[in-house]
């Protein structure tokens, strides 16, 4: 029981470390989990960490492949343009509902969040600054008090925080949750709304223009690549041909 326990704990432990690895760009999309990397990594037991790689995948954080390995979660274009729908119903709903039920304990726990995410995007804290605002929007959904929606919301919370986490202009994103905020402690909806709306789509826009330069960077890299084994294969052409001169040998298609 207590050995049961013990393991419980740690995989707790090995999940927030890696989902903070993964948040804060340490971990970038694509890179690989290996089960026994990450167990010698964190100086662990390779079942802690299997446990702590299912969490990350129920949460959307990872992507699995076979033999007991994952990968930090890729977006396709498709993939930003769905979510992007369903937020764009889901996410402005929990934002109205939250502005007509708020009290002052929780307009002051969302301008809590406002503010964290004010200090840290003035020194250029990517990290601090994107979990501040994804706590903006999950304070709104905890305030609006709709177990359906939060529950739908809860199973996209990793890819909602992997895509936060494309937003580069810090201080521009905190500006726009600085007027979703006056709307809502207002609860004036109308303009909630359109504010909302507008701020997911600038989400969408970025997220989709970042995919592109990914995209771009990776097939840039390929290129290298391929060069690279390109010219290591002449080279090898060269010093066989050197070898074969010197010995007196032809070489095949002289």
């Amino acid at each position: 029981m207590g050995n049961a326990a013990s393991v419980e704990l740690e995989s707790a432990r090995v999940v927030r470390l890696l989902r903070d690895s993964i948040l804060s760009g340490q971990r970038r999309s694509g890179d690989r989990l290996i089960e026994r990397d990450i167990a010698d990594e964190l100086a662990v037991s390779r079942l802690p960490v299997r446990e702590a790689i299912r969490q990350l995948l129920s949460e959307g954080l990872l992507t699995a492949r076979p033999r007991s390995w994952a990968v930090v979660r890729q977006f396709t274009e498709a993939d930003v343009r769905d979510i992007a729908q369903v937020r764009d119903v889901l996410e402005v709903l929990v934002f109205e509902i939250a502005a007509l039920r708020h009290d002052s304990d929780g307009l002051a726990k969302v301008e809590a969040a406002l503010d964290r995410e004010f200090a840290a995007a003035g020194i250029g804290d990517a990290a601090a600054a994107h979990t501040a605002g994804a706590e903006f929007h999950l304070i709104m959904a905890e305030l609006a008090e709709n177990a359906t929606v939060n529950e739908i919301l809860g199973m996209m919370r990793g890819r909602l925080l992997l895509l936060f986490r494309e937003h580069d202009d810090l201080l521009a994103m905190a500006e726009d949750h600085a007027r979703i905020f006056e709307s809502f402690a207002a609860r004036d909806t109308a303009t909630l709304r359109l504010r909302v709306q507008r701020h997911l789509r600038a989400g969408t826009a970025n997220a989709l223009r970042k995919l592109v330069e990914y995209d771009r960077e990776t097939a840039a890299i390929r290129e290298r690549a391929a060069a690279g084994r390109e010219r290591s294969s002449g080279d090898e052409v060269v010093a066989v041909r050197d070898i074969s001169a010197a010995d007196g040998v032809p070489v095949a298609g002289e």
